[in-house]
């Protein structure tokens, strides 16, 4: 009894093609690690970190850690002209809120140059659909509510739910 040949297994292509996108970021951790940022989100999320205010008149050039370390380096800041004597005084706070984003003590130190600062790019949203009106039984019950930014929030809560279609995408 001969038992059927099995078919040779399709031998792994090393230099395949890949996705652009599965490129991109080694490309820009590369880029970015040159330029002293160990990690791209922080100056992708910089208004996240230390906030609106600070985020409109400054941005993040680099990190520079002491050599053979990655921790107490120097976070080297572009400030709007200008602006520099007040983000001098809110140094604590900015070192403080890079550290809490890092998990530990990444910067001990901030060195700021003045300069000029690109304004970011609009969030470019799309329209919304069409809004459907809001519920009568839902809008007599609204009325009563003597705070008015209450009511307004509970408002467009009832207006998000009823313009929903099945239940809510989490992402």
């Amino acid at each position: 009894m001969k038992s059927a040949a099995k078919p040779a297994p399709e031998p792994v292509r090393i230099g395949g093609p890949r996705r652009i996108a599965d490129l991109m970021p080694d490309i820009g951790a590369a880029a970015f690690r040159k330029f002293g940022f160990v990690q791209t989100s922080i100056v992708t999320r910089w208004t996240e970190i230390v906030g609106d205010h600070y985020a409109a008149i400054t941005a993040p050039e680099s990190i520079r850690f002491p050599v053979g370390k990655k921790a107490e380096g120097t976070l080297h800041l572009t400030v709007m002209s200008g602006h520099a004597p007040m983000i001098q005084h809110g140094l604590p706070d900015i070192m403080e809120r890079v550290n809490r984003f890092f998990g530990y003590r990444a910067v001990a130190k901030v060195a700021m140059r003045q300069g000029s600062l690109q304004a970011p790019a609009p969030d470019r949203r799309p329209p919304p659909r069409n809004l459907k009106p809001l519920p009568v039984e839902l809008g007599d019950s609204l009325r009563d509510i003597g705070d008015p930014e209450l009511r307004a929030v509970l408002e467009s809560l009832a207006q998000g739910l009823a313009n929903s279609s099945g239940l809510p995408k989490i992402g």
